[in-house]
């Protein structure tokens, strides 16, 4: 069906790049977007405590939205159960809206489908799926930490061509160029939480601050102790299980936890399964020899067969860098 003669996908992935603007400003509410045709109106969510796309959208479009269709990429909500703004479904109806089309059901237990079906049950034409796969890769942080209560965990590494990741006196800057460096930053501008081991405190200071792009700087956390006088202080020590951790981390509202090494912790994590995605930047470089410290140290596969595979899903030349971003297998 279309509108002003805009197909739903057309429509859908503007919606889906609105909510990309928001996606540093709206944790932990999932970052949406939303589009009105005939018009054209745009709008995404908010800060926390601000309004929701949808009623956004609603406001900017003023009568223009009866008989229109909405386009949004995550169903509205229903209800002020742990919300600070009224519910977008009533507004979508009390708007006048014809048609809603979603991209993908809200997992949260306070809406999971009972927005739907408050539009279906008002009149509403609702259909869901439209780019659904593009929207679950966008919100896959807030999907997973929905569902199972944890962070999404990206493990990011940078190394050169062949795997090492510092050299036999520990030292690791600068390995990637600058390009890559901004590209890490927007990760972490991304995250809620980043995590460092206390080996990579004391070998390289990290700030672990944002600076390269624009956005706030995540929490930071040390797994182990920090020592006095690092940069990168104030900081959260944390020790013991890894599952322990990223339970109570989610529990605080951490969507995405960044971590950034060193190779013990980064063995740890991925030796767990505990990695969602792996972002690896390569230099055009080679350290030479077996003697530098690798991705990820500890034990690996034993045998060929044992080999960890999972899924490509971007290559990219990031300056002079190439960027490898790699999930886990479905």
């Amino acid at each position: 069906m279309e509108d002003e003669g805009v197909d739903d996908v057309t429509a859908m992935r503007r919606a889906i790049a609105v909510a990309q603007e928001v996606r540093v400003t709206a944790r932990p509410n999932p970052w949406v977007g939303a589009v009105l045709v005939p018009g054209f109106h745009q709008a995404a969510t908010a800060a926390p405590g601000g309004a929701h796309a949808e009623a956004a959208v609603l406001a900017a479009a003023g009568g223009a939205a009866a008989g229109a269709t909405l386009y949004v990429t995550v169903e509205p909500c229903c209800s002020f159960e742990g919300k600070r703004t009224p519910p977008c479904a009533a507004a979508v109806v009390e708007a006048g809206v014809r048609r809603v089309v979603v991209g993908i059901e809200d997992p949260d237990p306070r809406v999971a489908g009972r927005g739907l079906a408050a539009l279906r049950d008002a009149g509403v034409d609702v259909e869901v799926g439209v780019c659904a796969e593009e929207v679950r890769a966008q919100l896959a942080p807030y999907l997973k930490h929905r569902s199972t209560g944890r962070p999404y965990v990206i493990l990011k590494l940078a190394a050169t061509l062949d795997g090492r990741t510092a050299a036999p006196d520990g030292t690791s800057r600068w390995i990637t160029g600058e390009a890559a460096r901004a590209d890490a930053h927007r990760l972490r501008a991304e995250s809620d939480a980043v995590l460092v081991g206390a080996a990579t405190v004391r070998a390289d200071d990290p700030a672990l601050t944002v600076r390269h792009v624009e956005g706030t700087s995540p929490r930071r956390l040390v797994l182990g102790r920090a020592p006095a006088g690092a940069r990168l202080h104030p900081c959260e020590e944390v020790e013991g299980d890894l599952d322990e951790i990223l339970d109570r981390l989610g529990g605080q509202d951490v969507l995405q936890l960044l971590v950034e090494g060193g190779p013990t912790v980064a063995g740890r994590f991925h030796r767990a399964g505990l990695v969602d995605r792996y972002v690896v930047y390569l230099a055009p470089a080679l350290m030479g020899g077996d003697d530098g410290l690798g991705l990820l140290a500890g034990p690996g596969a034993a045998t060929v067969a044992d080999l960890w595979r999972g899924r490509l899903v971007g290559i990219e030349q990031v300056g002079e860098d190439l960027k490898i971003v790699v999930e886990r297998a479905a």
